[in-house]
């Protein structure tokens, strides 16, 4: 078994970054200015999925928009950290709220101001359209480009890895 394979039946808060990861990373602009995204449905089933098996999940993002916190809202995702300039010490703050270790954390995301999270969390995931610097400390790698489903991927493989009582393997 890999290491990220081993850590998976451990981990119990999922951090999602959005742009590049929920989404593709293309921002739509309206007449009016205000942005829009699009949200795979196939994500939002496996965030699901990963609030009824008992995990925590946190959207972690420098985006500030309306339409994540919807998203979020709408997914019953309880810890939504937008417009975040340092997603590092904004974890640390919500592991020490939540009592858990950096150890016991997912981490996906795709871009240069994820690197810090994810050389910190037990396991550090990606998708494959990400910089090559994630790839270079990615434990785990969707086969899904982001906001094609890559969230639902990760997490069908994360929960296949822990037992049915919740408990790690």
């Amino acid at each position: 078994m890999t290491g990220a394979a081993a850590m998976r039946g451990r981990i119990r808060l999922v951090s999602l970054d959005c742009d590049g990861v929920m989404t593709d990373g293309t921002l739509f602009y309206g007449e009016d200015g205000r942005q829009w995204r699009a949200f795979h449905v196939h994500d939002g089933v496996g965030i699901r999925m990963l609030i009824e098996a008992g995990l925590e999940v946190a959207f972690v993002t420098a985006s500030r928009t309306a339409a994540i916190e919807r998203r979020a809202e709408v997914l019953g995702v309880k810890h939504c950290l937008v417009g975040v300039g340092d997603k590092m010490a904004a974890l640390v703050d919500l592991c020490g709220r939540l009592r858990i270790g950096l150890d016991a954390v997912a981490h996906m995301g795709d871009d240069l101001n994820d690197l810090p999270v994810l050389r910190a969390v037990g396991l550090p995931a990606t998708v494959p359209n990400a910089v090559p610097a994630a790839h270079a400390v990615a434990g785990y790698t969707t086969a899904r480009a982001g906001g094609t489903g890559a969230v639902r991927e990760f997490a069908e493989w994360l929960l296949a890895g822990r037992d049915p009582a919740g408990e790690g393997v």
